[in-house]
């Protein structure tokens, strides 16, 4: 945790919080702070700055923050990711959140298994843990959008592709076809992901119309490494 991340509840008065739960436990136990100890802290959706320790005792911690400084940046990319198994979906959306990702559009495809949308990963809140711990490596605050779309692909692009494309957009694919991923891009990048497995036939050939395939090289990587690969290159 390189971030204490606050919420408006956490707040007893102004400039002061109050901590019971598992940040308590990180700083008492991991970071072995004590009174007087300053450490990074941001409120969600808002400022950074710094908490100063005041007491740390019995499961709780309480701090006086200073609020001062801005969120990173994010970067322009939205991506757009054929839902992995859960597993996978974690990292991807804690390490895409940690590279400043700020909208994740989880859609299916023919090699999207239809249990993976009911899956607990897939719930509201554990999602948003998810992102919060993206937030916390990265020290950002503000949470990413993410969307769930469980119908066809044809369906999803011919109702959702309109209102979410943005700028270039790259279709990442193994494909004798496909381009190196370009580097350093400028401006705003729809990035579209699909499944280990790769799309069918089928799904290739309409997403060609809709943007450029790009991919990795010969390897065979797993969808958490080829995402981090992708932004880092993208970035």
């Amino acid at each position: 945790m390189n971030l204490i991340l606050l919420d408006p509840a956490d707040f007893v008065a102004e400039g002061r919080v109050v901590l019971r739960d598992r940040r308590c436990a990180h700083v008492q136990q991991v970071v072995r702070a004590a009174p007087g100890d300053v450490l990074r802290v941001g409120l969600i959706g808002g400022k950074l700055g710094a908490g100063t320790v005041l007491a740390l005792a019995d499961g709780r911690l309480e701090l006086a923050v200073d609020l001062r400084d801005d969120p990173p940046p994010p970067l322009p990319i939205t991506l757009l990711l054929a839902l992995p198994r859960p597993h996978s979906l974690k990292k991807v959306l804690q390490q895409a959140t940690a590279l400043k990702i700020k909208h994740f559009v989880l859609f299916a495809c023919a090699r999207v298994e239809a249990s993976f949308f009911t899956a607990s990963a897939v719930r509201p809140a554990a999602i948003e843990e998810d992102l919060r711990l993206g937030l916390e490596q990265a020290r950002d605050t503000v949470l990413p959008q993410v969307e769930v779309h469980p119908q066809r692909l044809h369906r999803f692009l011919a109702e959702r592709w309109p209102v979410l494309a943005r700028g270039k957009v790259l279709i990442a694919h193994p494909d004798p076809g496909a381009s190196p991923c370009p580097r350093a891009q400028t401006g705003p990048i729809t990035l579209v992901v699909g499944p280990e497995g790769g799309f069918v036939p089928v799904e290739v050939d309409r997403l060609r119309e809709l943007g450029s395939l790009i991919e990795l090289g010969p390897r065979v990587l797993r969808v958490e490494t080829a995402v981090v690969a992708l932004l880092a290159r993208l970035a």
